[in-house]
């Protein structure tokens, strides 16, 4: 069959990776790069070249199991490194980075202040009383509402859990608070976060992220069409006219690997349920800057982390993340490499390398109940949408979309068996 494949992110790359072993596979990009969310800069410094991630960044085998297993296919080699995390509040002045107990405290004041030790002990509660809710058959309550209700401290949650959360998705406080609450648990409880030891280690790409783009590319045979926005997508007697930068052309299915309000766009003749479905998961936009401006870090060295959250006295703006790349890639440099998320105006002009500006999905119920309603909308008309989105938003659940379109449209990887027990546990997430 002709495919075509939209969007170059993990959930095209791996849509046409696996249908060009046996399908004519187009795939179609509006950027003059392939890689979506997996973006390396080549940056000189001081007579040394580094090459600095911004977008996709860490993975674990226990978690991201597909995602290692092509890597391994792929011969991509990967590093240990470091998940520690701080905070800094621009309302209170707190400082803490919770790797250890020494740099927890790293505000000696701490020890004393009755605040933080109670936001310590409302952390040890929620690991043991959150798990509660996985067994609820109640799925409507918000995370704002079930803190509320559970009698967790401020401390706890302006201070620790809604930064922690704002920098996993990328979202404000204000809409963390409505973030489904046993979705939340459910990921963390998936993810080892709901306990102090035993958690696994993360690994980053050695090379930097893109160099598994690199290893695809060299080992597919798919037609590569960048700086190539495709217009519209319509449905017409039992094929696909896909209008692009390239012209008009018909293709007998159609994997649509870009953001859910994207591919509603492009639909020109969407359905009903397309349009329920796709218009119930947006997307925001992210200001990413990478920059050697250390002033966004926390002001005592002892906090500095791999993730830096800033909270920001207004609960409605946007979330603030700086990750120190030194620590997550292993960089030994002169200054440190950044990557900051939405405080692009507090970074000094000349420490800036590059801006970016990444889009990541809103989780709401209706996203979470419009996950549940895939089967509806997939594989309808010769079109079938793959996406992040479908998950909890991270490489995994891309290459997992990814992985179950190619299944089934004859493509099983690794195996039949595999492919099955991946349908099982997306139903598994989509229904938390």
């Amino acid at each position: 069959m002709r495919i075509a494949v939209v969007g170059s992110g993990i959930s095209g790359l791996a849509s046409a990776w696996l249908l060009s072993r046996k399908h004519d596979v187009t795939l179609f990009e509006a950027d003059g790069y392939i890689g979506g969310h997996t973006h390396t800069h080549d940056i000189e410094q001081k007579g040394r070249r580094f090459r600095i991630d911004s977008g996709f960044i860490v993975h674990n085998p226990d978690h991201y199991p597909l995602l290692t297993r092509m890597f391994d296919d792929l011969g991509v080699t990967s590093q240990p490194t470091t998940m520690s995390f701080s905070v800094h509040s621009e309302a209170s002045g707190l400082e803490y980075n919770a790797s250890t107990l020494d740099s927890l405290f790293c505000q000696r004041r701490n020890l004393l202040s009755p605040r933080f030790l109670g936001m310590v002990r409302d952390l040890v509660r929620f690991y043991r009383e959150a798990p509660a809710l996985l067994l609820q058959p109640d799925d409507t309550i918000t995370l704002g509402a079930y803190l509320d209700k559970q009698r967790y401290g401020a401390a706890f949650r302006d201070e620790h859990l809604i930064p922690m959360a704002s920098a996993l998705w990328s979202s404000p406080a204000t809409q963390i608070l409505q973030f489904p609450a046993r979705y939340l648990v459910q990921f963390m409880a998936n993810h080892q976060m709901l306990q102090v030891s035993g958690r696994p280690q993360w690994r980053v790409v050695q090379g930097g992220s893109s160099t598994y783009v690199a290893a695809l590319r060299a080992r597919w045979s798919v037609r590569e069409r960048l700086n190539c926005p495709v217009f519209s997508v319509r449905r017409d007697h039992g094929l696909v006219c896909i209008q692009s930068a390239a012209g008009d052309e018909h293709f007998d299915q159609v994997v649509l690997a870009c953001h859910s309000d994207q591919a509603l766009r492009l639909l020109s003749d969407a359905s009903e349920r397309e349009q329920s479905i796709l218009g119930a998961m947006t997307y925001q936009a992210n200001d990413t800057v990478l920059h050697t401006d250390t002033r966004v870090l926390p002001r005592r060295r002892k906090a500095w982390a791999a993730w830096n959250a800033w909270v920001p006295r207004d609960a409605g703006a946007a979330c603030t993340v700086s990750y120190c790349m030194n620590l997550l890639q292993g960089i030994d440099s002169a200054e440190p490499f950044i990557v900051t998320l939405n405080r692009s105006e507090a970074i000094a002009p000349d420490k800036v390398l590059a801006r970016m500006r990444y889009h990541h999905p809103v989780y709401t119920r209706a996203s979470v109940r419009a996950q549940s309603r895939k089967a509806e909308i997939q594989g309808r008309s010769g079109t079938w949408f793959a996406g992040a989105y479908w998950g909890w938003g991270f490489h995994e659940d891309g290459m997992r979309s990814a992985v179950e379109v190619a299944a089934a449209l004859g493509v099983h990887w690794p195996s039949d068996t595999a492919a099955g027990a991946v349908g099982e546990a997306h139903g598994l997430e989509a229904a938390a």
